[in-house]
């Protein structure tokens, strides 16, 4: 809670989203007057969930806790459905729709794509670093990837930061003339040509990835939004799809 109450005050002038769905008083509410030691909340949505009277929060921090009506009791964690097939966690569903429609919204040509020469049966984006060692390892394994029919989208996360020398380097990847060529020259740690000044989307990806829960690389989208954190076989990868080596 320390560390949410942290973000809170620190994004205290951050200007609040009133979502269309913001119909429900209660939520209006909410979204308006929600504080934490009289410093206003930065909100970016409010919605109710099957737990009578409590609230998901999503902070433009990212973070999302719970809340009651009136705002007086918060609650951190999961939220569990006791379904009749066992224990269903609602907050990781949310999560994992969020992140699927927020990776769906990435135009091709901010990606850097390796795709076989059939129709791919599925898609996975990884967020990567052309430093990190498993990076390099999964990377490794992308033709084989390919020849089942698994296409993989690179997206990039310099794990050091923007100062860092991955952050460097997968700018040169993006400014480059052949972006694929460059990222599987980088990852046999080749040297890489030209400047990192073009239009490129390093940062808002680093960005992005930090707020949809990675914090290490390889990170591994599914087409359903899990997150799979670190190096995966093809196989088992593919085990993951759903898919059959043929």
């Amino acid at each position: 809670m320390r560390r949410i109450t942290r973000a809170l005050v620190a994004g205290a002038l951050t200007a609040l989203s009133l979502p269309a769905m913001a119909q429900d008083p209660v939520i209006e509410r909410l979204t308006e007057h929600l504080e934490v030691d009289g410093q206003s909340m930065p909100v970016k949505r409010i919605e109710p969930t099957p737990l009578a009277g409590f609230y998901e929060v999503r902070l433009e921090t990212g973070e999302r806790f719970y809340t009651d009506a009136q705002g007086d009791y918060f609650l951190v964690g999961d939220l569990y459905e006791n379904a009749q097939g066992g224990l269903v966690n609602l907050t990781e569903q949310a999560q994992n729709t969020e992140r699927a429609a927020r990776i769906a919204a990435i135009p091709d040509d901010e990606r850097v794509v390796f795709r076989g020469t059939d129709e791919p049966r599925a898609r996975v984006t990884v967020f990567t670093d052309t430093t990190c060692p498993y990076c390099r390892r999964l990377h490794e394994e992308v033709p084989r990837l390919n020849a089942m029919g698994i296409e993989v989208d690179y997206l990039a996360f310099p794990r050091g930061g923007m100062n860092s020398p991955g952050a460097r380097e997968l700018q040169q990847v993006w400014c480059s003339d052949n972006p694929s060529e460059a990222m599987s020259t980088a990852k046999r740690d080749g040297a890489l040509e030209g400047d990192t000044t073009c239009d490129n989307p390093v940062e808002a990806q680093y960005h992005l990835g930090m707020e949809l829960g990675v914090q290490g690389t390889p990170a591994i989208v599914l087409p359903d939004g899990r997150l799979v954190p670190g190096y995966v076989p093809a196989e088992r990868l593919a085990a993951m799809l759903g898919l059959n080596d043929q």
